[in-house]
């Protein structure tokens, strides 16, 4: 990883020092440690992942990819700079995965998670008149990653990014599906479904103490491969028990990842699942 600046201050340096320990950082910090230079050498396979948001922070994301990552050998970028996802950056990169959500708060919100118990008595809502949140992808970020696929890469949609799809027709198409929900995290089964797949041969049924996501998916059910499902009981409003929790498909020249587990680094390290995660990056660079 290199970071480009003419000057540091020594706590420039130690924060830089964070940064740049085992995979690259954009956007953390990007006014003083200049730039991250994304393109590594000819021909070397890269992944950037965009991740963190409200409810997700980025920290816990990073800590539980950089598993599957320096696993694979594969070197990664993470950003959280949503606004900076364009055609020229992806094009420094193979594998593009996201796991945060589709929202920005430009008004401000009432604390890190407006469900925390502790949040009204440390802040006044009245400090926040305008905590409404906006979609953040723009029609070329949405063409820009549909292109990027098509052109023989790969996509690695995680957790919450389906949400993302609520406001972009390009995005969902690539992306397969779209965000309907989730009940509060509770344990919940997670297993292959019948359709046999790379990804999922030989891995055995899990469970996580995870979000269980509702989404909608819109490819072919073939495309399956994993499904969740609350072994106690309990339902989700009109949608039961069961949920889809994972898919994969060839998406023009490129391939196509979603799986839905991922709130946590309990849920995120499961071995199956940790195991499910790295065999999705072999497949979508095509070597499994």
């Amino acid at each position: 990883m290199t970071f480009l600046s003419e000057k540091f201050s020594r706590r420039t340096l130690v924060r830089t020092a964070g940064l740049a320990a085992g995979a690259g950082f954009l956007g953390l910090a990007g006014s003083e440690i200049g730039q991250t230079q994304a393109a590594g050498p000819a021909g070397e396979t890269r992944a950037l992942a965009l991740i963190g948001d409200r409810f997700h922070n980025a920290d816990y994301i990073r800590v539980s990819l950089d598993k599957v990552f320096k696993d694979l050998n594969i070197p990664v970028d993470y950003t959280v700079e949503y606004d900076k996802i364009s055609a020229d950056l992806l094009k420094n990169y193979r594998i593009f995965l996201i796991l945060r959500d589709g929202q920005i708060w430009p008004g401000g919100y009432l604390g890190p998670d407006s469900w925390s118990v502790y949040s009204k008595d440390l802040e006044n809502a009245s400090d926040f008149p305008n905590q409404r949140p906006v979609m953040w992808i723009t029609p070329d970020q949405g063409a820009a990653i549909k292109n990027f696929v098509n052109a023989g890469n790969g996509f690695y949609s995680m957790h919450n990014s389906s949400h993302i799809s609520l406001s972009s027709k390009d995005y969902r198409d690539v992306m397969g599906g779209a965000f309907i929900s989730h009940p509060p995290l509770r344990p919940f089964r997670v297993r292959p479904t019948a359709n046999a797949h790379p990804i999922t041969q030989g891995i055995g049924e899990f469970m996580v103490n995870d979000e269980q996501h509702y989404v909608v998916y819109d490819k072919d059910p073939k495309y399956q491969i994993l499904e969740a499902e609350n072994i106690d009981g309990l339902t989700f409003g009109q949608y039961g028990t069961k949920s889809i929790s994972g898919w994969a498909y060839d998406y023009g020249q490129g391939r196509v990842v979603f799986t839905a587990v991922g709130h946590t680094n309990h849920a995120m390290w499961v071995p199956q699942y940790l195991e499910i995660q790295k065999r999705s990056v072999k497949w979508l660079l095509k070597q499994i």
